[in-house]
């Protein structure tokens, strides 16, 4: 089990193959994406890295994050992510992860906050159908209809759908396929829509129900304190046993 990235959504664009397909693509960005720590389960109770992604404002950071970053000799970060690892795919506090941490070709799962919509009705929101246009319905064609019982049990059931607040929560969207990367950019180029609007975080990591490629880097692709050294890459079979 590898790390996952945190990257920026930056829009979607288009791509055209080499026999002229084109692809359309949501562009992600890694800015300045570092590991600042370990969770061990000696001492946590579970494996995991913390990585810290963007830069923040030394006035807008709390006393004790700025001695947590402090001792880790990381600049503060905006946005903080914690990402379940083996222990053999720890990668060092410190470290910047790149682009080709994911290969051109294999699956990922990207998660994010959904576009807010509002409030909206059980059309929009449910995908209900609505009453008849015409017998006796007047002025309530687009609405839910009955949502209750009789006098048992005399109530509406939690969970009931109806109309309320749409988007603004975390979607995660399976099976998408990495195009292409660009490393000295720090561009990720997947295939298909990002849940998430354009300047939102996305939290990128291996499809869990798709194999991994045979070339995929493990721990991952990075730098070691700013030097460009990349991690080797081994079969991704030696390293998930």
């Amino acid at each position: 089990m590898r790390s996952g990235v945190i990257a920026q959504k930056l829009g979607m664009t288009r791509i055209y193959t080499e026999d002229g397909r084109n692809v359309p693509v949501t562009v992600l960005k890694l800015d300045n994406c570092q590991v600042v720590a370990h969770r061990t389960e000696e001492k946590d109770g579970y494996t995991a890295v913390q990585l810290g992604v963007g830069t923040a404002k030394v006035k807008r950071v709390t006393k004790a994050e700025r001695g947590f970053f402090a001792a880790v000799q990381v600049e503060p970060k905006r946005k903080l992510a914690e990402f379940r690892v083996s222990p053999d795919n720890l990668i060092e506090v410190g470290s910047e992860l790149t682009a080709d941490h994911f290969v051109a070709g294999q699956y990922v799962d990207a998660c994010g906050t959904s576009i807010g919509k509002g409030f909206a009705g059980v059309m929009k929101r449910h995908n209900f159908g609505g009453l008849r246009a015409t017998h006796g319905v007047s002025i309530s064609h687009r609405s839910h209809g009955s949502t209750g019982q009789r006098q048992d049990p005399g109530r509406v059931f939690k969970n009931k759908k109806m109309a309320g607040h749409m988007g603004a929560e975390r979607v995660t969207t399976q099976n998408l396929q990495v195009v292409s990367t660009d490393v000295e950019r720090g561009l990720i180029m997947v295939k298909g829509s990002i849940p998430g609007s354009k300047g939102g975080w996305i939290y990128l990591s291996d499809a869990v129900k798709r194999k991994l490629p045979d070339n995929v880097p493990f721990p991952g692709s990075f730098r070691k304190n700013g030097a460009a050294s990349e991690a080797p890459a081994e079969a991704a079979t030696e390293a998930q046993g």
